[in-house]
């Protein structure tokens, strides 16, 4: 057999478990690492795993030396905003000088302020836009995301946001997974009509499913939002349409979003900051995902993470995301966020890598493609270029990709002299 490429002089193979539920509690601590290893691509696929004595003896179209450094699959990022126009920096000064939220979004400001740049932004804009964010994201090692809708609050916007995410499926050669969230805030002509608003979201179930422009929905279930009856109802309706659930859940207040989220079957609860134990018992229990999103707690200045050691302590499946938006979390690094969770949630190296890869698929109903490097599976991974698995988290705030492959296909590389995008249409 000849390959289409062999991979060879691996220092590390991070290898994560393959399942078909999350990895939950101690099961998250386990990694299994190959050290002096090989592989083989063909037709997009990884078709053999070795030794790299073995690799010797292979035939490929082309192969790459390693140089001992570390392979793992591509990096799953399960919660960002991708979609959105213009920017918030004016605010910082703001946030600095102690302004509270409210007082922000009273002047203009706040998630309005991007709900106004997006309304005005063409569909071409946002591509563009988004386009850029979606290829940094690409050179910090991710092969797979979420992009969330939000920023519209009505039927035109919301749409065109989705639409955007499609056409960025079709143009790049990774693997973007659709959310709604039409219900990320009420809109100012909706106060105290909240019930009203919903409805009117939900109105655009159908047309999203029958133009597959979303696999999930997904509602932002706190005070001052929506409330726990509101969620329910609405993602409920949303699960009988036949679409994934996430929820936005207790990130200020213990609302309860956590329970609601295991109670339906979500596939993830986001945020989790101020998740209950009784919230915390309950994912044990069940399949849904905590997505942990330590980024957003550390740019707004907060001290108080979400629990990610409890809630793996006590046996729950816990996954990073970027949290990317332009308000609170103006980031596309994945690797930064790695090293917040070892920093500021206390998470073990082992748990971080599970996190961002298996965890993270199965959060957006990836898993069976994405997350873990195997005989049979897409062959999408990273050269990273560090001594071993350790050391992303350790060393903070830079780039470590060195290459990144989608299908087989390189897609980014490092050179001495910069970054290149060596392929970024399919």
């Amino acid at each position: 057999m000849t390959y289409d490429l062999i991979i060879h002089n691996i220092g590390q193979l991070i290898l994560p478990k393959s399942s078909d539920k999350p990895l939950k509690g101690h099961a998250m601590k386990e990694l299994n690492i190959r050290e002096n290893a090989a592989m083989g691509i063909l037709d997009g696929k990884i078709a053999w795993l070795g030794s790299n004595a073995e690799a010797g003896a292979l035939k490929a179209s082309e192969k790459i030396d390693a140089q001992g450094k570390v392979v793992s699959p591509g990096l799953v990022d399960p919660h960002t905003h991708l979609v959105f126009g213009g920017s918030r920096e004016h605010e910082l000064s703001l946030k600095q000088a102690g302004v509270p939220y409210l007082e922000i979004l009273a002047q203009g400001g706040g998630i309005l302020s991007t709900v106004g740049s997006t309304k005005k932004a063409t569909e071409e804009e946002l591509f563009e836009k988004a386009s850029f964010h979606l290829e940094r994201m690409i050179s910090y090692g991710v092969t797979t995301l979420e992009a969330k809708s939000g920023y519209g609050l009505d039927a035109d916007t919301e749409i065109k946001q989705l639409r955007v995410v499609r056409k960025l499926k079709e143009k790049y050669p990774v693997s973007v997974v659709s959310t709604f969230l039409g219900a990320h805030a009420v809109p100012p002509g909706f106060k105290g009509k909240e019930d009203e608003f919903l409805e009117e979201m939900a109105k655009l179930f159908d047309d999203i499913k029958n133009a597959e422009l979303a696999e999930f929905v997904d509602i932002f279930c706190e005070t001052g939002v929506f409330t726990i009856e509101q969620s329910r109802k609405f993602l409920q309706l949303a699960k009988e349409k036949g679409f994934g659930l996430k929820i936005h859940a207790d990130e200020i207040d213990p609302l309860g979003g956590t329970e609601l989220a295991v109670s339906l079957g979500a596939a993830s609860a986001d945020h989790l900051v101020a998740a209950s134990d009784e919230g915390i018992r309950q994912l044990s229990e069940g399949d849904t995902v905590a997505v942990l999103l330590p980024g957003t707690t550390f740019y707004l200045g907060k001290d108080h993470y979400a629990r990610a050691r409890k809630m793996i302590d006590e046996g729950a499946a816990v996954a990073l995301a970027t949290d990317f938006n332009p308000g609170s979390c103006v980031t596309e690094n994945l690797q930064m966020i790695m090293s917040l969770a070892a920093l500021k949630l206390k998470m073990s190296a082992e748990e971080i890598w599970n996190a961002v890869t298996v965890n993270a698929a199965h959060a957006i109903g990836k898993a069976s493609e994405a997350g873990t490097l195997a005989e049979g599976r897409s062959a999408d991974l990273v050269i990273w270029d560090v001594p071993n698995y350790k050391y992303i988290p350790y060393h903070f705030g830079v780039n470590h990709a060195q290459s990144v492959f989608h299908s087989g296909k390189k897609l980014w590389e490092r050179t001495a002299y910069g970054e290149i995008q060596l392929s970024s249409a399919r």
